[in-house]
């Protein structure tokens, strides 16, 4: 890992744990756990630095009290504008339409935000098949399939055939 990843790497943790609240039994999946898996993978894989730190800072805003602010203050417009595509609207009910709103805002970002939101799936994938939760499978099902749907032709980073693994369940 080079010295500068590692350092904001290391201070996007610090981050997370500071401002996110602690996981339970009663949460889908231990959050903070998730996103450093996703930021981990994305790094394993040779991903620029922004796409490393916005996986692992993908659910800052959704499930902490970290703010847009706060994530352009410490890692830039670039990593903000990352992770703010990545970012659940709440006021849609409709889980639908919620998804396909997210994966339009990744999509309008541009690829690197797609290949974000992929690894996020990716590892609740496998998060879920180990929790054998059939529910959010479903989810992560949908997820996919938007992605697919959605997804530019000329978006074609090696993670969408990973991701397709998954989704067809190979």
């Amino acid at each position: 890992m080079e010295k500068s990843l590692g350092v904001e790497f290391e201070k996007a943790v610090r981050l997370l744990v500071q401002y996110m609240p602690p996981s339970d039994e009663q949460n889908r999946k231990p959050a903070l756990f998730h996103d450093i898996r996703v930021g981990v993978y994305l790094y394993e894989r040779n991903y620029s630095m922004e796409i490393v730190l916005a996986g692992i800072l993908h659910d800052a805003i959704e499930w902490s009290r970290i703010t847009d602010e706060m994530l352009r203050k410490e890692f830039g417009d670039t990593i903000t504008g990352l992770v703010r595509a990545c970012t659940k609207d709440d006021s849609i009910k409709d889980p639908v339409e919620k998804i396909e709103k997210i994966i339009k805002q990744c999509v309008a970002t541009g690829e690197d935000a797609l290949i974000v939101k992929a690894a996020d799936i990716i590892d609740s994938f496998k998060w879920y098949t180990i929790m054998q939760n059939e529910g959010e499978l479903k989810y992560c099902m949908r997820n996919a399939d938007a992605i697919f749907r959605l997804k530019p032709e000329h978006f074609q980073d090696k993670i969408f055939n990973e991701l397709q693994k998954w989704y067809l369940g190979e």
